[in-house]
């Protein structure tokens, strides 16, 4: 099952019109990376301007090149919003070139975030992992310490998703303090959407505590967490690491071990290694996606996204 787009206006609920945002377009350039962090900042921006998304489809922020034109309108920016170093490994060397009159805000260090290091060994494929005939290749997934490298996909807990729209809301009051209280506005009224899609998300994935499954890469935790959920393991560490065959036999002894009631692929990957793990058991197969790339950018993306995930663990998981 998948949720249909609600309107900016309900998102925010300030009954804003698309033409007061427009008007003031180009006052306040902010750029945002991946499309959940876009989603947010489009929220608090409602009604002032419209935020720059920088990957769109189904670019992977782990592999991501910039174009020339991409280049310029990061130069361009007021604001910048990424995630972290882990998450978005190209905007390390792209934030030391960048002018000094760009804002360049790190989510990863807003305070108050719940944050929780990448799961590692057992059944969750570690960092320094053998992929190739050359045996062990330390994945740049993270940066540094892997066992110390803290999960970006830290959007997918809504908590932290109103923490960080505040943060920005603030970021954004400094830069153009005349639309500094919308923006405080806007932030509050996502804050109070997110409040009332926690206890809609509860009602939905209650029933699916105590379901094992396992998920194509480790990207789901924070959900699973705010839910009561977990994880009993993933494929591999990152989509664009292709797991060794050893890696999926040891994978499908621990579907039938673990009793895992669904192994889930992700949309822009290639689901054979799905196939490859549940022949043989009684997993059921299923479709995950952490950044919603199938979902319209925009104010409402956010919220989509994450009763899309319920769906689809509950269409998988369900008795």
């Amino acid at each position: 099952m998948r949720f249909s787009i609600i309107g900016a206006g309900a998102l925010t609920g300030l009954g804003l019109c698309a033409s007061a945002a427009t008007a003031q377009t180009e006052s306040l350039n902010v750029v945002a990376t991946i499309k959940p962090i876009h989603s947010i900042a489009a929220a608090v921006m409602t009604g002032v301007a419209e935020p720059r998304l920088l990957l769109d489809g189904t670019a992977s922020p782990h592999t991501f090149s910039l174009k020339p034109s991409d280049a310029k309108a990061l130069s361009a920016a007021r604001v910048i919003f990424r995630v972290s170093d882990g998450l978005e490994p190209f905007m390390i060397k792209v934030a030391r070139s960048l002018p000094k009159s760009v804002e360049v805000v790190t989510l990863e260090k807003v305070p108050g975030l719940t944050l929780y290091p990448m799961r590692t060994g057992g059944t969750f494929e570690d960092h320094d992992h053998d992929h190739s005939k050359g045996g062990k290749h330390k994945h740049g997934h993270s940066h540094g310490d892997s066992k110390n490298a803290t999960d970006g996909h830290l959007y997918l807990d809504l908590t932290n998703a109103a923490l960080i729209a505040a943060h920005m809301a603030d970021v954004l009051g400094k830069a153009e303090p005349a639309s500094a209280e919308r923006f405080k506005a806007n932030a509050e009224a996502f804050g109070r959407e997110m409040s009332a899609l926690r206890t809609e998300l509860d009602d939905k994935t209650k029933q699916l505590v105590g379901r094992p499954f396992i998920v194509f890469h480790d990207a789901y935790q924070y959900f699973e967490k705010r839910f009561g959920l977990e994880a009993a393991g993933s494929v591999t560490v990152s989509p664009e690491v292709a797991p060794s065959a050893r890696r999926l036999s040891a994978l499908r002894r621990k579907v039938s071990e673990l009793k895992a009631v669904c192994v889930f692929s992700e949309p822009q990957f290639e689901p054979r290694l799905v196939t490859t793990i549940t022949e043989k058991t009684n997993a059921q197969r299923g479709v995950l996606d952490p950044l919603g790339v199938a979902i319209p950018p925009g104010p409402a993306h956010y919220a989509t996204l994450l009763r899309n995930l319920a769906a689809d663990l509950d269409a998988c998981l369900k008795d």
